[in-house]
């Protein structure tokens, strides 16, 4: 069987679209046993002049909803006579997971953030991954990578980026970017094997794939999964019109409402999930962005004959990125994922 690669169709139409155009389609895929198609949906703005292309991909997971919103008001809000160059929105990488409502697609169970730069011949999440990063390759110049915390916990907006060896992309600009999104925090990411805070292949991440190559990509964790949370959603939006002006890409202001960037991050160098102990009913004491002195309260674990079974601390300072809002919990689930180490890092012009 012979696998037929296309050319990528968004920077073939961003080479003949009239300036000031707003234009939409979608890259297939795949097709399911039914015939209907697998898609991934884009919407491509091409303002009045020239410039460089932000690409927002709203989301790789399919429980994961803050940003495929966020994604879609920022291209809804702007006027392309201001716009100079291009913003395109993958608003779902992940159509099949999406539906499902599910984290990955259920036909393989792949997660589609660790399976960059994809195979055009392999699994559908594989296929996913590698139709989307043809595309984005050639056309950003910078690419913003929405997520979410799971939707058992809460969590304030937060970014997250990673190094790679290489070295094409300063993380002194990957910090620029973020500072955008006035985030509780700003974590490193390490991707070493059995060294960072996930299972899997980390360094198949969207934006660690794009720093390869070096293009300028980060993960922006916009709240909780499986629901839509207005602030956060307009936090996002602002995040947005700040990275894109950072690129130089709008003419005029018209940026209304939007909260200065900070002048100093917390720069977080080591994080890591706590897991419980004891299964039962959860009782947090936090909330996402507090910091905890060592010693003091968590949350506590009650079982079902209404006793405390557990009272939840931990013997160093922490900053709460986000906790468990799901009060049925198991020996090993997650309850809490907290900055272990972190810096106040100022941020130049």
């Amino acid at each position: 069987m012979t696998t037929v690669v296309a050319e990528p169709q968004i920077r073939s139409l961003l080479e003949t679209a009239l300036p000031g155009s707003r234009l939409k389609g979608r890259i297939q895929v795949g097709t399911m046993a039914s015939g209907a198609s697998i898609d991934i949906n884009y919407v491509v703005l091409k303002g009045a002049s020239e410039g460089p292309c932000l690409w927002v991909n709203g989301q790789v997971h399919g429980v994961e909803l803050n940003g495929v919103l966020a994604a879609l008001d920022f291209i809804n809000e702007i006027d392309p006579a201001t716009l100079s160059g291009t913003v395109v929105v993958t608003a779902s990488a992940n159509p099949l997971a999406l539906d499902a409502r599910l984290k990955s697609a259920p036909q393989d169970d792949n997660d589609l953030d660790q399976n960059f730069p994809g195979r055009s011949d392999g699994f559908i999440t594989e296929r996913l991954a590698a139709a989307l990063f043809a595309e984005a390759k050639v056309c950003a110049n910078v690419l913003v990578n929405m997520h979410t915390n799971s939707p058992a916990f809460d969590g304030k907006p937060y970014t997250v980026y990673k190094q790679h060896p290489a070295g094409l992309v300063s993380k002194e600009l990957l910090l620029k970017f973020q500072a955008a999104f006035d985030p509780s925090v700003s974590c490193l990411m390490n991707i070493a094997p059995g060294q960072g805070e996930l299972l899997g292949n980390i360094s198949g991440a969207l934006d660690y794939q794009l720093l390869a190559i070096g293009i300028p990509a980060f993960m922006v964790e916009l709240g909780g999964g499986s629901r839509a949370e207005a602030p956060y959603i307009r936090q996002g939006v602002v995040g947005l019109k700040g990275v894109a002006t950072q690129m130089g890409m709008f003419a005029q202001s018209g940026l209304e409402n939007q909260t200065p960037a900070p002048r100093v991050l917390r720069h977080v160098t080591r994080r890591g999930h706590v897991t419980f102990n004891h299964g039962g009913l959860f009782r947090s004491e936090r909330k996402a962005g507090e910091m905890v002195p060592a010693g003091e309260l968590l949350g506590s674990v009650m079982n079902l004959h209404g006793e405390t079974i557990d009272e939840l601390t931990l013997p160093i300072d922490v900053i709460v990125i986000c906790i468990r809002r799901d009060p049925v919990v198991h020996t090993g689930d997650r309850f809490i994922y907290v900055a272990q180490s972190w810096s106040e890092m100022p941020l130049g012009d």
